[in-house]
């Protein structure tokens, strides 16, 4: 039955994470782990067309074309970069841009170290954010005549479900041309090239072109556009280097929110720096294989299952914290060996086993608390029951001296009787009587001590202190002896046998406390004061309670009392000590 319920429980936790139900979680603890800013590379230099270049030059449309040839042509002349990217869209003829288009072609095809970028036309509705870029697709290609002297790469943003990239293209498939390699691949490579290296190998992709990027920064060393171009920048900072223009300013549509910070956009031009410098690093971990991390799951989930519920807590608290913790130091592990597992599944799905098992194994030892509790207050007084509960000290061994009042009380004539009637009955007849004795304490807030036989002990005063605790006791004892009238009556009807209480009842000083060792111990109380309750109790007649002069003192006019004078002679006690009868109670209490 465990079984099944493990495996029926494992196989909910895998439904729901193969579901996407943890994706938005999952992506963000994974970027926490897995993304982290590193140092940048010297060789990457970004000039950003910033607010400062918008505010002196207008809008980008007036004059990009114009003014992004006398920069390229500025840096050519002074100190010749490795390569220059232009991350804009040079589409299309204008008549307006006629002569500054002419002057650009004339610019790049001079040096032949610029690539220029191109876009696809997204005109579809995909519900798969990944498998859309598995189409062919329209494409926006740099003019006819920018298209022949310059290298191209596409600068398509692959965002995920949840809106944040983590993925780059290496390719995307265009009508025409067939396959068109990202815009950072063709820098990267072209600045190989320029630098006499061979590049090191593109990241192994699927047929949508698409890998994991490993982000190093969220902006690179940049410079204005306006700078450059009124000629403020030093030339060696640019120098042998891949210089990227792009937008750098809100508002022209090129930011983007990353992995490496969800909270703050990442322009365009930065993510291509990037993937540049991921292109130099060689470092491209792969997701694992989402159906095996599945099968994963759900044996980590099965085994979790049956264990946690058959092991003590201490043991499952260990386990869970090795897993809990080693799942995100292995996650680690494999990262830096280019593997990337999801880091939520597994820790997730063994916290919410561990928080089941807590929740099962405190709803299990509540239950059998309550039926221990339930058992025990069978022969334990609810007042000790709590003080048991509530309080630590209360298990330890060892007693106090304190006033009490104790109360003995015998069945006369039980012995005859057990001796004649079946066993059967005279057990049904013992339980009446000790019914009978209980229901007494208890009404008068009494401390049931112990049943020896078919005798019964109770005190009162302890373990709390009590108002008028003589007063209390002897009223239990009234009790007890005016309801074995009515079952005397009732033996004699069906058994032809009568029995009677003896009670006796003393107050003194008493060790109180937990008398034992620490595996078995009673609550109860020893001394003299105990010794003379049963010794009184002893002596008193079927139907009859006898007092010390000590209870009779504190009853005062409350009860009415005979004095047996020396007429008693309890044992262990020296002549002198007197004995009284208890004979009535006034049924309210004197001011």
């Amino acid at each position: 039955m465990k079984i099944i319920q493990a495996l029926l429980i494992a196989a909910l936790i895998t439904a729901l994470v193969a579901a996407g139900l943890l994706d938005d979680f999952d992506y963000r603890v994974s970027d926490w782990l897995y993304q982290k800013q590193g140092a940048i590379t010297s060789d990457i230099v970004v000039v950003g067309v910033d607010s400062k270049t918008i505010s002196k030059l207008g809008s980008v449309s007036s004059w990009i074309r114009r003014d992004i040839a006398k920069v390229i042509d500025y840096m050519n002349t002074n100190a010749p970069p490795a390569v220059i990217g232009m991350d804009f869209l040079f589409t299309g003829k204008n008549p307006d841009t006629a002569e500054f288009d002419k002057k650009l072609v004339e610019v790049v095809a001079k040096y032949g170290n610029v690539v220029v970028a191109s876009a696809v036309i997204d005109d579809g509705d995909f519900d798969d954010p990944h498998a859309m870029w598995s189409e062919t697709w329209q494409w926006d290609s740099p003019f006819p005549a920018l298209a022949q002297v310059a290298d191209t790469g596409h600068i398509c943003e692959p965002s995920d479900a949840d809106g944040i990239i983590r993925h780059q293209l290496l390719f995307v498939n265009v009508e025409e041309r067939g396959r068109l390699n990202s815009f950072a691949r063709v820098l990267y490579e072209k600045f190989c090239q320029a630098k006499g290296i061979a590049p090191n190998p593109p990241p192994t992709t699927e047929s949508n072109g698409l890998y994991y990027l490993p982000f190093t920064a969220k902006s690179y060393a940049d410079i204005s556009f306006v700078d450059l171009l009124e000629g403020k920048i030093d030339a060696e900072v640019y120098r042998d280097k891949i210089v990227l223009i792009g937008a750098l300013a809100p508002g022209m549509g090129e930011d983007f929110f990353t992995a490496l910070d969800r909270s703050a956009p990442v322009y365009g031009v930065n993510i291509h720096a990037n993937a540049i410098q991921a292109f130099q690093k060689n470092f491209f971990p792969r997701e694992a294989e989402q159906s095996l991390q599945l099968i994963i799951l759900f044996i980590v989930s099965f085994m979790a299952g049956l264990f946690f519920r058959a092991w003590k807590m201490q043991k499952v608290l260990i386990a869970w914290l090795i897993i809990f913790f080693g799942w995100f130091g292995l996650c680690k592990i494999f990262y830096s060996n280019e593997i990337i597992l999801h880091v939520v599944w597994i820790p997730l799905a063994v916290s919410i086993l561990f928080i089941g098992s807590v929740a099962i194994n405190y709803t299990r030892a509540r239950a059998e608390k309550d039926k221990v509790i339930s058992t025990f207050e069978r022969y334990v007084d609810p007042t000790i029951m709590n003080q048991l509960l509530s309080s630590d000290e209360a298990l330890d061994v060892g007693g106090t001296l304190r006033n009490i009042a104790v109360l003995f009380v015998d069945i006369r004539g039980f012995t005859t009787m057990s001796e004649r009637l079946p066993a059967p009955e005279v057990v049904e007849i013992l339980n009446k009587y000790l019914t009978l004795t209980t229901e007494c304490v208890r009404r008068h807030h009494g401390t049931l001590d112990k049943f020896v036989g078919d005798c019964t002990m109770a005190f009162w005063n302890a373990p709390l202190t009590q108002e008028k605790p003589v007063l209390l006791a002897c009223r239990a004892a009234m009790d007890m002896i005016n309801g074995s009238e009515k079952l005397r009556a009732e033996l004699k009807k069906t058994y032809g046998c009568e029995v009677a209480f003896g009670v006796g009842v003393h107050w003194g000083s008493a060790v109180v406390g937990n008398i034992g060792s620490p595996f078995r111990m009673d609550y109860t109380a020893i001394g003299d004061t105990v010794n003379t309750a049963a010794r009184l109790e002893a002596n008193a007649p079927g139907g009859k309670i006898f007092i010390s002069r000590a209870v009779a003192d504190i009853l005062g006019s409350q009860a009415a009392v005979t004095s047996l004078g020396n007429k008693v002679k309890l044992k262990g006690k020296k002549d002198g000590f007197e004995v009284l009868t208890l004979d009535a109670l006034k049924e309210t209490e004197e001011a």
